[in-house]
């Protein structure tokens, strides 16, 4: 039992390496694609981009940075405020009201700086491990494994974890790839799930026969599936 334990996470082990190896230099901006240019606009922006396009928090922010370019300014606004200048973000009245809380929270506990530890991004209101990993792992440097929704997907698609729970696809990941590469990895596989296994519609092979997805042959829904 043990031994076939070891032998299936070696097995998938091994599948994820490949997959990094595959998708790194495909990927190699291991960075938000969100537009910022400090640590609390990065904050702000990915709280706003929950169950919404990097692409709408992009169009709405250039607006919000320049009447609340820092912590100490967005504290001082009314949760009516940000609203009308998020309204056409998803959930943008609960989003609002954690852009305030956690701007006053910044401001009162943190000098208005953005922490950038684990435990007090995870203490701020709207702050998930995802913003927390993606936000940590930009500003300060070090690896963070940043699950949303396009990793998620991905990762459950080609079995390196039993279903897309961002808690489970972080942990499966952490036990399959190296720590210096956690960012990068995460950054790769989200551009993947994001332009090529999107959620409707995944280019997994042309009319032709041809794959166009370079990780065809790695994939139980296809290239493994069919024995190839």
């Amino acid at each position: 039992m043990k031994k076939a334990l070891k032998g299936a996470f070696e097995e998938k082990k091994g599948r994820a390496e490949a997959v990094y190896a595959i998708l790194a230099p495909l990927w190699p901006d291991a960075r938000p694609l969100l537009a910022y240019s400090s640590d609390f606009e990065l904050l702000v922006s990915v709280i706003l981009s929950a169950q919404c396009t990097d692409e709408q928090v992009n169009r709405v922010t250039p607006a919000l940075f320049r009447r609340w370019p820092d912590a100490a300014a967005l504290a001082g606004a009314t949760a009516a405020e940000v609203e009308a200048m998020i309204h056409s973000v998803g959930f943008f009245r609960t989003k609002a009201a954690h852009l305030v809380a956690t701007a006053r929270l910044l401001v009162e506990r943190h000098g208005g700086a953005v922490p950038l530890s684990m435990e007090e991004l995870l203490a701020l209101p709207g702050v998930g491990r995802k913003t927390a990993n993606l936000v940590y792992s930009a500003c300060s440097g070090e690896p963070g494994i940043i699950v949303d929704t396009h990793v998620a997907r991905v990762v459950t698609r080609l079995g390196l974890a039993e279903k897309d729970e961002p808690a489970l696809c972080e942990r499966r990941i952490a036990s399959y790839i190296p720590r210096e590469e956690w960012t990068r990895f995460s950054h790769a596989v989200n551009r993947h799930g994001k332009f090529v296994c999107r959620a409707r519609k995944p280019a997994c092979e042309a009319d032709s026969g041809l794959a166009p997805c370079p990780l065809f042959e790695l994939c139980p829904r296809m290239g493994l599936k069919k024995g190839r």
